[in-house]
């Protein structure tokens, strides 16, 4: 990468700078006009390892603030942390992979031992659950707090009421927790448990065996029936299908619901019986188990003949656990079990996702315990620090305990499984699923929307629109020109040659001089790509077999071998499916393929057969794929090649028009192709094979070997033809798009395909406005290039960014902060050639640099790591399968459905939970305020006001009902919401929950606490024993409107909320008259019923209620009217 960087290996960090070797280094890497951006040029920067570029601004800070006052700021965290890891990593040190020999059917043979192959995804075991979710609950501040407060109630010097009133709703949280975490565990020991004992054939000395999943040891012999799942990773041996190959379907390990086809190893293939598997003497050597999943070294040797068999074995020879297998029967020998299977090894467990509300409210919970302390200290300084006054702060704080609520929690947890409830219920959006209840939130506060291209903005269904030939071009409107030059092709064929060779319908061409001569060129142009593109893929033409009733599979396969209706085709990428479709179209079909051959029908309805000498397959490195086939009827050897034009342009043989036509079609939005070919003769052929198969057995660096050999074949290819294939755009893409950039939402699309697609999707799909320039990031490979392109970004401006993966990597090795500063400012930024690694830094880099949510959404087993990287991540079930979907916090069908998701359902979760969290700090506040006013009038004496019973009851059945109902408000209908996608910017600021609207609460709540109890103690001086109930009624009027007060949309259940609410307490005033007494019975305080029923009461109360709520109104009804929301001007 930093090819023009002057380097030293292994330098220390210099901090000392010299000033003459720094301007040496600027004249010799790039041009004057760098000091135009102050971008980080220090010679440090230079002398240091490639390696150490993405730490040094981050490793500068740091050696700058090592000293005491680092340490006593946090230092000592950052310290414990790291010796905590290294105690972490030295107890988990993991034993070493190595590459293995495993014997045909001898486990015993091993030289080591392996893990076992039993599938286990438990968080806990039996003697870690309790203490695991308890440090789960108690790493919170606030649940830590409830339990300090409650357990200091065993002390009897500090008991203040009954236990009961501590640990009961403490007891309760934790019950429900951990009720919910056992449930969760106990699904997953079930689903591990029915995996693992699923049972299968072993192949043994003595015949079959069944054997559980957990007991198959590597080396063992598996026999897998069709539509069952592989068991562990093994080497396919054997199967029933004649052909020697057999579909896998591999959905549940990539994500991809394409089949692949996969290869038995020919020497075990050819044995005529199962058990001559133990007659012969073979093992394989296997490489040491890693996370590809798409490729694989080894060898299979059989000793007992003379000489020794050697077959070389790559990803085709292999089964991966957990794929399941699509056609016939298998025999595989196992060589990765357990812990070392690629499916095992490629699992990422998802981080546990806490939303941004979770964090406000524990900041404002902190804030709120220090608050506590305050007023404790307060107390007790005003009793002039007497006697014991230790022990009095400590009453003091447990007393004002109910500033801080453990309802809180209860509250907002509930209120999550309630919008997740409404999210799956809600009819505009059918098949959404919430996978993660604890962050509906989030989708509120979406700051950065990064979204895959394939399958989430685009439909991945291919249709076959353009054949560029050089000099002439067929779109969808002329392919019936195509169609009759095809079958004017084979007609010519017929009289000549019996055997129906397509090969000689050149020659017979050029003898008929009579005919023009661009005519005839053109039609053997048309004729030989068509060829090509029927003869150069990996798709296998499926035949759906309807077996009678005796099973008469074979004669029924016959009868229906080729009917046109029944064929659908297989192969790993829909590109693919789509040209042979078209090639079907125009007249040259493909009717059969196995291993060794494949068969075409020609327009007239003959069958030409060809059979397949070696087949190279398509890899994300090489961008290309090919084929040498021979045709049975001339025995002429053709290597076809298909690719992208990055990789075939220096492949094929000079031409002027290639780079250009590959640029106009992406620029109308289709993936190209380039179709090559290349005629061999046998010396040619036989000379190539005896070097491919001598690489393909070699140990070492065998991919750079094989490629060697194969390149050697790769040059001065006959350039056919440049076909180009459409991928269609999800249904209302483009008004949701919009709809997200209105919402000042920042779009930036990460996908794994070619610059100019990428772009032209862009465009289309209007993620790029239509009146906005869009800056292509041109290559950069080093340094300096890296500085030139952003200051040329920087001058720039409202323009969309488009910049390939590998540039990518440069400018974040040296330019991070500005690059992601720069990029930050676009409207629209499109990362193509991006590797699912890269998708998942992309976000992790908006998230440490910006601080702001981001929401991550992809379709395919590639979006899953971008995706569990998100601070939301929202996946689509689409053609590739489920991975996605099932990986993320939110599953949708379709991507239009992201915009009601986030304006209506985000926007209520965030502003409910904002409006419940602080209605139930406001409820303990009240109420430890008038505890204050109470201990003050009585000398300052730590005596509970109200007793037991009461404050439970005050925190469940007398307010519980009206204020849980807060999640059913909304400010805004969805049609507004979705209307007018400006409010929802509002909602990105937090304003709903931030320290401002905490202190107005604050203020509320002790406006009324006082109000409250010294309105209680001035009107009933003559009737004092009776302030208990008096107060505490007030209380709950006051209570239940402030919630009416709250309320913005009424709903039918909080109307009756409230009523039920009220009707308890009036209840309970006539049966718990006990409780309403001051400071315990002792005062022969009892409530008198006729007391309640007097007049008097009634009004006073009543008076109490109105003071300390009417102010409330009139200045709610003076804001609205004066200084209304943006949200209420436009519901009025």
């Amino acid at each position: 990468m930093a090819d023009s960087i002057p380097m030293r290996k292994n330098t220390k960090k210099i901090l000392h700078y010299n000033s003459a070797r720094l301007s040496r280094y600027s004249f010799e890497d790039e041009p004057s006009n760098l000091d135009e951006m102050p971008l980080m040029m220090s010679e440090e920067g230079f002398e240091n390892d490639e390696s150490d570029y993405q730490t040094l601004p981050r490793a500068r800070v740091s050696q700058r603030q090592r000293g005491l006052g680092w340490f006593l700021l946090g230092g000592w965290k950052v310290l414990c942390g790291s010796c905590c890891d290294c105690l972490v990593r030295t107890c988990r040190r993991k034993k070493e992979l190595k590459a293995r020999t495993v014997w045909l059917g001898c486990p015993e043979k091993c030289e080591e031992k392996y893990p076992r192959n039993a599938i286990k995804n438990q968080k806990y075991n039996i003697f870690t659950f309790v203490p695991g979710v308890l440090y789960q609950q108690f790493k919170f501040f606030l649940n830590l707090y409830f339990l300090v407060v409650a357990c200091s109630q065993f002390v009897p010097s500090l008991k203040i009421g009954y236990l009961y009133t501590y640990w009961a709703p403490l007891g309760f949280v934790l019950a429900v927790t951990m009720v919910r975490e056992a449930v969760d565990e106990v699904r997953r020991y079930q689903r591990d448990k029915e995996m693992n004992s699923q049972l299968y054939s072993k192949l043994t000395v003595r015949g079959k065996v069944q054997v559980k999943s957990s007991d198959i040891q590597v080396g063992d012999l598996i026999i897998v029936e069709k539509n069952q799942r592989i068991p562990a990773d093994m080497i396919f041996l054997r199967t029933s299908e004649k052909t020697g190959a057999c579909f896998i379907r591999t959905d549940q390990l990539d994500g991809e619901t394409d089949w692949k086809l996969k290869v038995a190893v020919c020497c075990t293939q050819r044995l005529p019986a199962l058990g001559d598997l133990f007659s012969i003497s073979a093992f394989v050597y296997a490489q040491k188990p890693q996370l590809d999943i798409h490729s694989f070294e080894g060898n299979f040797t059989r000793e007992d003949t003379d000489p020794q068999i050697h077959e070389s074995l790559s990803i085709e020879n292999t089964l991966w656990a957990s794929t399941i297998v699509a056609s016939g029967t298998v025999i595989g020998v196992v060589i990765y079990t357990g812990k070392e299977t690629r499916s095992v090894l490629n699992t990422s467990y998802a981080k546990n996702k806490f939303g941004l509300l979770d964090l406000e409210l524990n900041r404002l919970t902190k804030a709120l315990f220090l608050a506590q302390v305050v007023l404790s200290v307060v107390m007790v300084a005003l009793q002039g620090f007497l006697g014991p006054w230790f022990r009095n702060l400590f009453r003091f704080v447990v007393l004002f305990s109910y500033i801080i609520p453990i309802s809180l929690r209860v509250n907002l947890d509930m209120g999550k499984s309630a919008y997740g409830w409404i999210i799956m219920k809600d009819e505009n959006i059918p098949g959404t699923v919430v996978r993660t209840s604890t962050i509906p939130e989030e989708l509120g506060r979406v700051v950065y929307l990064l979204t895959d291209k394939t399958g989430t903005l685009t439909q991945n269904e291919m249709i076959f629109k353009r054949l560029h030939l050089g000099t002439v071009s067929y779109g969808t409107d002329t392919m019936d020109e195509i169609q009759s030059h095809i079958i004017q092709s084979y007609a010519q064929v017929v009289p000549q040659s019996a055997n129906g060779s397509s090969s000689s319908s050149a020659p017979s061409q050029k003898s008929q001089a009579a005919a023009p001569k661009v005519r005839k060129s053109v039609s053997s142009r048309i004729h030989e790509a068509v060829k090509a593109i029927a003869l150069c893929h990996n798709v296998t033409p499926v035949y759906e077999t309807h077996a009678g009733v005796n099973g008469e599979t074979e004669s029924a396969e016959a009868d229906q071998d080729f009917t046109d209706d029944n064929r659908t085709y297989q192969a790993s990428s829909p590109d693919e499916v789509a040209l042979v479709r078209w090639t079907e179209s125009v007249g040259l079909t493909l009717m059969n393929r196995d291993l060794i051959s494949l068969q075409l029908k020609t327009p007239s309805g003959q069958v030409l057969t060809f059979y397949i000498l070696q087949i190279f397959p398509f890899t994300s490195e090489s961008k290309r794929m090919g084929i040498i086939v021979r045709e049975e009827s001339t025995g002429d050897i053709t290597f076809y090649m298909k690719g992208a034009d990055v990789a075939m342009a220096s492949i094929v043989q000079y031409n002027d028009w290639l780079e250009e036509e590959c640029g106009n079609m992406a620029r109308e939005g289709l993936r190209t192709l380039v179709v090559a070919k290349k005629s061999l003769s046998e010396e040619q052929y036989q000379d190539f094979e005896s070097r491919y198969n001598q690489a393909k057995l070699s140990i070492h660096d065998r991919a750079l070997k094989v490629a060697a050999v194969v390149e050697s074949l790769e040059r001065e290819m006959e350039l056919l033809c440049l076909t180009g294939v459409e991928d269609q755009l999800q249904a209302d893409v483009r008004p949701t798009l919009e709809l997200l950039r209105n919402a000042g939402i920042k779009i930036w699309m990460l996908t794994g395909d070619k610059l100019e697609t990428a772009t032209c999707i862009a465009k289309s799909s209007h993620l790029v406005s239509r009146n906005q320039d869009i800056h292509i990031f041109r290559p950069v490979s080093n340094r300096g290039e890296a500085h030139l392109e952003l200051n040329a970004f920087r001058r720039k401006h409202d323009c969309a960014l488009v910049i390939s993966g590998d540039s990518l990597e440069v400018c974040l090795r040296y330019y991070e902060h500005e690059f992601v500063e720069l990029a930050c400012q676009c409207p629209a930024v499109v990362c193509c050639r991006c590797s699912p690694t890269q998708k998942a830094q992309i976000v992790k880099l908006l998230q440490q640099h910006t601080a702001n949510r981001t929401c991550a959404i992809g379709d395919g087993g590639n979006d899953v790591s971008m995706i569990q990287a998100a601070d939301c991540g929202i996946g689509i079930e689409g053609k590739e399968g489920k991975q996605a979907s099932l990986a993320a916090d939110f599953s949708i069908t379709q991507f239009k459905h992201i915009g009601r998701l986030l304006m209506v359902h985000g926007r209520n979760s965030y502003k409910r939970s904002a409006a419940l969290g602080q209605f139930v700090m406001h409820r303990g506040m009240i109420i430890s305020t008038m505890q204050a006013v109470f201990s003050s009038i009585f000398y300052f004496a730590s005596v509970p006001l109200y007793q037991g019973f009461l404050m439970v009851g005050y925190a469940t059945i007398y307010t519980m009902f009206p204020v849980f109902s807060l999640v059913l408000d909304q400010d805004v209908k969805p049609e507004m919401a979705l209307l007018y996608p400006e409010l929802y910017k509002d909602l990105t600021k937090g304003r709903s929950l931030s320290f401002k609207t905490f202190l107005i609460w604050v203020l509320i709540s002790i406006y009324q606490g006082g109000i409250l109890m010294y309105g209680a103690l001035v009107l009933f001086e003559s009737e004092f024993v009776h302030v208990v109930a008096i107060s505490f009624t007030a209380l709950i009027l006051t209570e239940l409107l402030m919630v009416a007060l709250t309320i913005r949309t009424w709903h039918w259940l909080m109307v009756l909320a409230e009523f039920f609410s009220l009707g308890c307490y009036v209840a309970s005033l006539a049966f718990l008259n006990e409780y309403f007494g001051i400071g315990r019975v002792s005062l022969g305080a009892f409530l008198d019923l006729s007391f309640i029923a007097t007049g008097a009461f009634l009004w006073k109360v009543s008076a109490i209620t109105l003071v300390s709520c009417l102010p409330l109104y009139i200045i709610k009804y003076l804001k609205r009217k004066f200084s209304p929301t943006s949200y209420s001007k436009l519901s009025s």
